[in-house]
């Protein structure tokens, strides 16, 4: 979908257009759930937060300002979706004693993703990183958003954005150089 027609689907969805707002859940679904996964690790988590998100979104479209990029205002709301899930979590399980979980229970295992060794490591390696570091390198990498976007998604600063994508291609360079040294394709 270009800007002029994700355009002009905006301002029917604003207007009541009950097919224009299915437009846009048609067009941003796979791109929410993909970045939703990769913050939550969980998909039951991502499919409540994205559609918590579309609920905002719906309730929220007023609000929205035309002369304003949609992709930042969309996942700003996503990413403090996830967020406070991640925050809910924590609090649970700081709260709930659990004992010994078999891994494949733990949910960390990749979301419909190729079930080869590189997309698990790959994986495993964004899911060590801290939830900051994470949600700036998939801004960034996963959805391409310039640091200007991602300012207006997450409220930190472009220096501090940057400090984060960068650390996190550290990490993930360090975690995964021994997959790749041992002949893994770059892919």
């Amino acid at each position: 979908m270009d800007d002029a027609h994700l355009l002009l689907v905006l301002r029917q969805a604003r207007g009541g257009d009950a097919v224009a707002f299915a437009q846009l859940v048609e067009h941003y679904y796979p791109r929410a759930l993909r970045f939703a996964c990769q913050m939550l690790r969980r998909r039951e988590d991502a499919e409540e937060a994205v559609q918590d998100t579309f609920l905002r979104v719906h309730d929220n479209l007023s609000r929205f300002r035309e002369d304003s990029p949609f992709d930042p205002w969309f996942f700003r709301i996503l990413g403090n979706r996830c967020r406070t899930m991640l925050a809910r979590r924590k609090r649970h399980h700081d709260l709930i004693a659990y004992g010994d979980l078999p891994h494949d229970a733990v949910g960390d295992e990749p979301v419909d993703g190729p079930d080869d060794h590189f997309a698990r490591a790959v994986h495993h390696a964004l899911a060590t990183l801290p939830p900051e570091q994470r949600e700036a390198f998939l801004l960034r990498h996963v959805n391409d958003m310039d640091y200007e976007e991602m300012t207006l998604v997450t409220g930190a600063r472009g220096s501090t954005l940057r400090m984060r994508v960068k650390r996190a291609v550290d990490a993930l360079r360090h975690r995964l150089q021994p997959t790749v040294s041992a002949g893994v394709p770059r892919e």
